[in-house]
């Protein structure tokens, strides 16, 4: 406890980063998709169209301005997104044509689901060491907590203010809560008071990779093919909630009800495995996180009974809650910190990518007759196998690491 006390400004700052992150995820810009769709006049795979260029977009242009939180102190380069992800949301509050709002979904996206949570994991990953693991957990959990308040008090205040007044109070919360709080939190950088990681490893002190390095190395992509499919797999599902709903018979309390039970199980799985990280490291953990999010869309793809909905969000919570700390503390344990925001910088753009590819491709097999219970049979037959590749990956990451010398 005395690590949480003694670090709690950062820690705070990490996870309000995130928490703010939500008015740009998915989640949250999905429950105004029946409104969307019927201001635009689009179809499910129109908007999931508009949705899909819009993250493209983000995704393309992650890789140029992620690298701000190398070149800035945390606390400007959190106040210019901050800035930036308020305009978003005042611009979805008026925009009228599906042109502007191809825009409006680019800048939520790059600014909130990219560049917020990109902020605050870089930070939590440059600033901590021996204890990455857990100020990552701590940080990531931030994306829960928006998914359990974000929704429920957004659409009570649109049921006074309406769907794009709920932005515009969106866009008042970033500007007048978020951004003072988070600059005066994150103004005073934090220095790692180790340098070795928790098997005696130089990490800090080793080879600090390049972006062009990293991309370079076969490794990469090879663990990139587990971390960064539950992307495409998360978003899918909740970007086609009302859909699923629809299909399985389910009431809308019930899936409410289950996504409460997937957010504490992500949030204690989050907490557990940056403990974890910090014991037995990320690359050891890596074959394991794919398991869950295999068995969870093989049971969301075989059964409809609404027992099914909460067996899938609790295992789908397994998933999530290990996979938001691994995909913090991987980068920073392999390949160094000294260019981390730009490292990161085309990992978020990739998972960004996955994150648009998802409904886009979904939404289009959907339209064409091919049901979202049959495309997550296939998802979870590629995660089974990608297993293996996390096996592989993790085993030649380790194999690079060589033990420090005792002083």
């Amino acid at each position: 406890m005395n690590f949480y006390a003694q670090n709690a400004r950062w820690l705070v700052g990490g996870f309000l980063l995130a928490m703010f992150s939500g008015f740009g995820q998915t989640f949250y810009i999905s429950i105004w998709g029946a409104e969307i769709r019927e201001a635009f006049d689009l179809s499910h795979g129109g908007f999931g169209l508009v949705y899909l260029v819009g993250t493209l977009a983000s995704a393309l242009t992650m890789p140029f301005v992620g690298r701000l939180v190398d070149v800035t102190s945390v606390a400007v380069t959190a106040s210019i997104v901050i800035v930036s992800l308020a305009i978003a949301a005042a611009s979805m509050a008026v925009v009228q044509s599906v042109w502007l709002l191809i825009v409006t979904i680019y800048l939520l996206r790059l600014f909130g689901q990219g560049m917020m949570t990109h902020t605050a994991i870089t930070a939590m990953g440059r600033w901590y060491s021996a204890n990455r693991g857990k100020a990552v957990s701590v940080a990531s959990i931030g994306h829960q907590f928006a998914e359990g308040l974000a929704p429920l008090t957004f659409v009570w205040i649109a049921g006074w203010l309406g769907w794009r007044g709920s932005w515009l109070a969106a866009s008042a919360v970033l500007l007048f809560v978020a951004l003072p709080v988070i600059v005066l939190l994150m103004r005073v950088e934090r220095v790692p008071q180790s340098a070795t990681d928790v098997d005696g490893y130089a990490v800090e002190t080793g080879r600090q990779w390049t972006r062009a390095e990293m991309l370079r190395d076969p490794l990469f992509w090879l663990a990139g093919l587990g971390i960064f499919s539950p992307a495409f797999i998360g978003t899918s599902i909740f970007f086609h909630q009302d859909y699923l709903i629809d299909l399985n018979g389910w009431s809308r309390t019930s899936y409410d009800l289950s996504f409460a039970v997937m957010a504490i199980i992500t949030v204690s799985m989050s907490l557990l495995t940056g403990y974890a990280v910090d014991r037995f490291s990320a690359a050891r953990l890596l074959p394991i996180f794919m398991a869950p999010l295999a068995a969870a869309c093989f049971v969301l793809g075989s059964f409809t009974n609404p027992a099914t909905l909460f067996i899938f969000m609790v295992l789908l919570g397994l998933s999530y809650g290990m996979t938001s700390t691994l995909f913090g503390s991987i980068w920073p344990e392999v390949y160094g910190t000294r260019n981390l925001g730009s490292l990161r910088s085309v990992t978020v753009s990739l998972m960004v990518f996955m994150s648009a590819a998802g409904p886009g491709a979904t939404g289009a097999l959907i339209d064409y007759g091919i049901p979202f219970t049959t495309q997550l049979i296939f998802m979870g037959m590629f995660c089974s196998v990608s297993i293996i590749a996390m096996w592989f990956a993790s085993q030649g990451f380790l194999a690079r690491r060589r033990p420090v010398a005792p002083a």
